[in-house]
């Protein structure tokens, strides 16, 4: 069952942040299981599931204080 306003459906937005270093290949491959898993467990359509990939760098966060690079 979707949820409706206004004859529109809700878009599901998923944002994965991860290392930056990934091929082609496996971003796509992580593209198409997300949306598959988004889509099963939300009941909507592929065609409404965008998903972006945030790459960070390891000098652009940190965990306890302590720069990622650092480690």
């Amino acid at each position: 069952m979707y949820l409706c306003q206004k004859e529109e459906f809700y878009m599901p937005y998923v944002t994965v942040k991860m290392l930056a270093g990934r091929t082609v290949e496996q971003k796509r491959a992580l593209i198409e299981k997300v949306t598959a898993a988004v889509s099963e467990s939300v009941d909507a359509p592929k065609e409404n599931i965008t998903v972006f990939i945030e790459e960070m760098e390891k000098t652009d966060y940190g965990q306890a204080g302590v720069m990622f690079a650092d480690k």
